[in-house]
């Protein structure tokens, strides 16, 4: 770059870090040991920005040191009225100062001066030496520095979008000019700064006056003249005004010690940067890096995506005998294709729009690299995935909340899309970016070690959903049309009664309604408070019912029980489709911890423990040809696991014995015979077994078994002298996760936990009883999805036409054909069983009936 230009580049560097801090989601930019690096991403995106945009030939960033400057010596309530920095954004801002100096950037900051004052000072002695000068801030009081040589880019959203504060545009904004602009702030005031504004006076008068008498001096001067309210409360606030010009006006004679030719910015050292955005896991910035100047050399030439449009007959004929990988990009509507693009390598696209599509779809030999597949797999016979690109990153980062392409397209690559009229609302290019992606999540994967988990497990388990998803599972519509009469009547009776009670009709959904009943009318306990009053949730009115007995509490907790159900059995009615099943879809990328879920509609929240929700699940059956259902699932499974991960002695001969895991334990824990375990010393220690592996702490047990904190304390010391190795490895998983950053499974998944580091103790408590539970029940999610994979495996090299239907939580079940129940229990058993080798048995359950609640053990 030529260093005639004279052009000179000054960021107020904590306002900017700031706003991009808050502009970009925490959650989708940590690194794997749980780093924030939102501030540090949008920071660096805007510098790579604005150099490419405004062409500097010297750049400086300005830092404030801390709230104590000569400001709040003047005023102590200057920017006192502002929160505490977050956490999250004081652990990036070292990384921001390395990112800077990586860039060649040289960036400074005073002791008792704020960064304006520096950029102040900086502007002035380069308009004395004929540069251009650019600010990029957004603190409005900068806008006083603005002249015809001097700029204020001024963030209008993010720190992507800036408006350039020209003295017309100043001019235009407020009707003043620069100079008159710390004039009218200070009859303003500004909230953000803690700055008193002149009551009754507002920005137009505020304007007014300065426009008309030229600037504030002159204002004062004759403040006599100004009649009326404001006239008085202008004259009464005198001395406020005069504090708020003195803190508004910028300060432009530092002694900074350094000569603006020292400023030159010859470009980055390609090194210092591509191990910095290494380090901080930023790949989607290294590419955009490449267009601007390294130290020593000139800019590189920009990457470009080319697009072709063809017809399908064109592509087929292009892949006729193609060997290598290819990435595709699907444009529904819906499920419905509406076009699709195909790209040979990350810069090479060919794009199709209608639905037709080749055979090449279905040629596994072709390997695939796709983003979210499972549409694909169902309706258009894709074959030959090699990567989905939405579960790779989904292992890079399980707690990520927003996995699609377009998201992770511009985080890792730094591409946005483009939508082209040609094109509707599909950008082409995204096959592009799915074959660069997988490239770089691949890698990202392999370096973890979770490279088999992802090939041997999660790939394979992906294929296996979008088939049981098309086969779907039968259901009784006659029965579930009766249950929601049927449950429409129990809602109307318990209602009617729940009036009789009152002495009234009211309105039962109404938490208003229902206060006015329950605490002014019948002058019940108050339950917890909240902002409308006191809580009406049901665990409220449970506790209410609990200590009073009144036998309207009874009504209403049935109603909201029964309601429940009539939700849940109206989303099943609707989900019916054409062939008499219902087609959930399995969600693979959204539970941390690795489990599956389903959605449209949820079949894994059907209940199960009360005579009602089992009602429902008799409504799930086995449809002709087939006759029956087989249910299969783990007996303690996190129990077992428990035992595997912690190997302690005693709870691995517990199950050894074979008899009843929480009456061993707990004859254990009490010092007592087996035979005289009774059913509450049972129920206690399976309450504290399962709790210890969802990380229930000492209170947390008190309430659940309704005993007092302390007791809860000795209860818990009681079994920890027992099971000393559980105590163990309930300790260290925590400090190794707090040390690494994340937990592990028995196959490798990580779950990232970065808040196990955070100082408020709330959110630290949170995630240590997440570091506890995640290696448990993400264990046994690795274990079902082995066993369900197995399981189909078998049936599948057995020539059976008996076939898997759903996982549910630690469930499978599958739908038999006439005179296979016997070889596929005993498939089942045995594929189940040997799913992985633990230290203690796995035990499998199963049973068969007509339906799902006829078939459970």
């Amino acid at each position: 770059m030529s260093t005639d230009q004279k052009r000179l580049l000054l960021i107020d560097g904590h306002s900017m870090a700031y706003r991009a801090f808050y502009a970009l989601p925490a959650e989708n930019f940590k690194t794997s040991s749980g780093q924030p690096t939102n501030a540090i991403y949008g920071f660096a995106s805007m510098l790579i920005n604005l150099i490419k945009e405004e062409k500097p030939s010297h750049i400086a960033v300005a830092f404030d040191v801390s709230r104590k400057t000569f400001r709040t010596q003047l005023f102590p309530e200057y920017k006192a009225n502002r929160a505490s920095t977050p956490d999250e954004f004081r652990s990036q801002m070292s990384f921001v100062n390395e990112m800077i100096d990586c860039f060649g950037i040289k960036h400074f900051e005073m002791e008792g001066y704020e960064a304006d004052d520096i950029i102040a000072t900086f502007a002035k002695s380069a308009e004395k030496n004929g540069y251009e000068v650019l600010i990029c801030t957004g603190d409005r009081d900068s806008f006083q520095l603005v002249n015809p040589n001097t700029t204020v880019l001024y963030p209008k959203k993010g720190v992507t979008e800036m408006s350039r504060m020209t003295p017309d545009a100043v001019l235009e904004k407020y009707g003043l000019t620069p100079a008159q602009y710390p004039d009218f702030a200070a009859l303003r005031g500004d909230p953000s700064d803690n700055l008193p504004s002149v009551p009754g006076v507002g920005e137009k008068t505020a304007t007014k006056w300065i426009s008309d008498y030229g600037n504030l001096d002159k204002l004062l001067a004759n403040a006599k003249e100004i009649t009326g309210k404001v006239g008085d409360s202008l004259r009464a606030n005198v001395d406020v005004i005069k504090l708020n010009r003195e803190l508004t006006q910028l300060l432009d004679d530092l002694d900074l010690k350094v000569q603006i030719e020292d400023l030159s910015w010859l470009g980055f050292d390609s090194n210092l940067m591509s191990n910095f955005f290494e380090k901080m896991e930023i790949r989607a910035l290294k590419e955009r890096l490449k267009s601007l100047p390294q130290a020593g050399g000139a800019a590189a030439k920009e990457v470009s995506i080319k697009v072709s449009e063809i017809s399908a007959e064109e592509l087929s004929k292009l892949l006729d005998k193609y060997t290598k990988p290819i990435a595709i990009a699907f444009d529904y509507e819906e499920e419905a294709l509406l076009g699709y693009s195909v790209a040979t390598s990350d810069t090479e696209v060919y794009y199709v729009q209608g639905k037709k599509i080749g055979d090449w779809i279905s040629k596994p030999q072709i390997a695939k690299y796709v983003h979210s597949a499972k549409v694909a797999l169902k309706n258009l016979g894709l074959s030959g995935v090699e990567s989905d690109i939405e579960l790779l990153a989904y292992l890079c980062n399980p707690g990520s909340r927003n996995l699609s392409l377009s998201d992770l397209a511009e985080r890792i690559l730094g591409e946005v899309a483009n939508s082209e009229d040609l094109f509707s609302q599909f950008d082409p290019k995204q096959a592009a970016w799915i074959f660069a992606l997988q490239k770089e999540l691949s890698s990202e994967v392999k370096s973890k070690g979770m490279i088999s988990l992802y090939e041997d497990l999660e790939q394979p388990t992906l294929l296996l959903l979008s088939q049981i998803e098309e086969i779907g599972i039968a259901v009784d519509q006659i029965k579930l049309n009766q249950l929601s009469v049927h449950f429409t009547k129990i809602v109307a009776d318990e209602t009617s009664m729940a009036y009789k009670e009152a002495g009234h009709e009211f309105n039962v959904s109404s938490p208003k309604q229902l206060q006015v009943v329950l605490f002014d009318e019948l002058k019940l306990p108050k339950t917890k408070k909240i902002k409308t009053g006191f809580t009406t949730d049901a665990e409220s009115l449970e506790w209410l019912a609990g200590k009073t007995k009144h036998p309207l509490l009874k009504h209403l907790l049935r109603i909201r029980e029964t309601s429940k159900l009539m939700t849940t059995i109206d989303g099943l009615i609707s989900a019916v489709e054409t062939d008499g099943r219902i087609h959930t879809n399995f969600q693979q990328t959204v539970a941390a911890t690795g489990r599956l879920s389903s959605t449209d509609p949820n079949l894994q929240n059907i209940p199960i423990r009360t005579e009602e929700g089992r009602k429902i699940r008799d409504c799930f059956v086995a449809q002709t040809p087939y006759l029956d259902l087989l249910t299969a699932d783990y007996s303690q499974i996190e129990m077992r696991i428990m035992a595997h991960l912690s190997d302690d002695k005693g709870l691995i001969a517990a199950f050894e014995s074979g008899e009843d895991l929480h009456s061993t334990v707990a004859s254990q824990v009490f010092n007592v015979e087996k035979n005289e375990v009774d059913a509450e010393m049972r129920r206690t220690i399976k309450a504290m077994s399962y709790g210890l592996a969802y990380g229930l702490s000492s209170f947390g047990l008190a309430q659940q078994l309704d005993i007092d904190p302390a007791s809860a304390s000795e209860l818990m010391g009681k079994y920890f002298e027992r099971f000393g190795g559980i105590r163990d490895y309930l300790k260290t998983v925590v400090e190794q996760a707090r040390e690494l950053g994340y937990t592990q499974t028995i196959l490798g998944r990580r779950r990232y936990l970065p808040d196990l580091n955070h100082e408020n103790r709330q959110r630290r408590e949170i995630a240590e009883r997440a570091a506890l539970n995640a290696p448990i029940q993400g264990s046994a999610a690795d274990i079902i999805k082995i066993a369900m994979l197995k399981v189909d495996s078998k049936i599948k090299s057995e020539n059976l036409k008996s076939r898997l239907l759903l996982q549910v939580h630690d469930e499978l079940i599958l739908e038999v054909s006439p005179g296979e129940h016997e070889i596929l229990s005993k498939i089942v058993k045995e594929q189940m069983s040997n799913a992985y080798e633990l230290n203690v048995p796995l035990d499998v359950n199963i049973g068969v009936g007509k339906s799902w609640d006829l078939a459970a053990h």
